[in-house]
């Protein structure tokens, strides 16, 4: 028999001011029964809300590396992970929508948990992080959300949100993912995280891991980029060549080694490879865009996507040498997806209706 769960909210106190943002806090303790096994206990949320109380809402959500600072804001005023899209004025305007990012189970951020036994947290599927947010979003009285916005591993999870909670979101808008892995994809993950094991047989987990990431980072980008943006000449230092690539590369490694650990970045490499969504039972409407040039969520994955959606879908096609790093690089055309969708130009066509 299931446990009931227990939610204590956590707020911090509202501003006299309107359309300030509530100051990044914590929401708990939960309890999660998990999909595959297990289940975690005393869970605290972490998140942020930016935006008026009474904006309608709009859940962000980023990569495996993205957290629950989206955006700058008076309570934090560093930039967030989509800093170009979500603000006052942007695409997702924070004068006029209440903006919600949430800190992934596992992740870096401030969500926190422990299993219910003494083992280490059990494997975490994206349905996993969908059933966070429902909960997330019962703390902060918001029934129904306007959209739901994902892009990479926050649109597995926005899929999964839309699959086990049809009636909680008008729209998912969901960039650079599919209703499943691409094996390709999985293989090259299952390269890194080996790479991130040796590293701790070795007693080598910082290095394990950059090295990881620098591998990852050469399947986020395109060969075209790389190209334009790199020359081939080497820099020599003490007759040994370095390469402009390679010090880029290095330099992504050891930024993403200073902030995960060898467990976090396992269990989140893992539940992309995990992520299996049932598209029949995706009810509300759903925004695909599909990036030509992504290897790891390939156009014709998303264009089947689309044919096995249950409820309305519209799929949008762009071109990008980022390739799977689009959502963060092309702001002009994310912009306009999102400014039609969830944005000022998609609620005066509600207003027109």
């Amino acid at each position: 028999m299931k446990t009931e769960t227990e939610i204590r909210v956590v707020r911090p106190p509202r501003r006299s001011r309107p359309g300030l943002p509530l100051p990044p806090g914590r929401l708990g303790p939960v309890e999660l029964e998990l999909e595959l096994e297990g289940r975690v206990m005393n869970c605290d949320i972490g998140f942020e809300c930016i935006g008026p109380p009474d904006a309608p809402a709009v859940v962000a959500l980023g990569g495996i590396s993205a957290d629950a600072h989206v955006s700058a804001h008076d309570g934090g005023p560093r930039p967030g992970w989509w800093e170009a899209l979500v603000g006052p004025g942007r695409a997702i305007d924070t004068e006029r929508c209440r903006v919600i990012g949430m800190d992934w189970l596992g992740g870096t951020g401030d969500t926190v948990a422990e299993s219910a036994t003494a083992a280490p947290l059990p494997a975490v599927t994206t349905r996993d992080q969908a059933d966070l947010l429902a909960r997330l979003l019962d703390g902060l009285g918001i029934e129904r959300v306007r959209a739901v916005v994902g892009a990479s591993y926050g649109g597995m999870v926005a899929l999964a949100f839309a699959a086990r909670y049809p009636r909680r979101l008008e729209r998912a808008v969901v960039i650079s993912a599919a209703h499943q892995t691409h094996p390709m994809a999985t293989a090259l993950r299952s390269i890194q995280r080996e790479i991130v094991r040796f590293g701790l047989r070795t007693g080598r987990e910082a290095e394990g891991l950059a090295l990881a990431r620098e591998l990852a980072v050469t399947t986020y980008r395109t060969a075209a980029e790389f190209h334009a943006r790199f020359g081939n000449g080497p820099v020599w230092e003490r007759a040994v060549p370095r390469f402009p690539v390679e010090t880029y590369l290095r330099h992504q490694g050891r930024r993403f080694a200073d902030r995960f650990t060898a467990e976090r970045y396992l269990r989140l490499s893992e539940s992309l490879d995990l992520h299996a969504v049932d598209p029949a039972r995706i009810l509300a409407p759903v925004t695909l865009v599909s990036v030509r040039e992504d290897t790891l969520v390939p156009p014709w994955q998303m264009e089947q996507l689309l044919t096995k959606l249950r409820g309305r879908g519209e799929l949008v096609r762009i071109r990008s040498r980022y390739g799977h790093d689009a959502f963060l690089k092309e702001t002009a055309s994310i912009g306009r997806v999102l400014e039609s969708t969830v944005g000022q130009r998609a609620a005066n066509r509600e207003v027109a209706r």
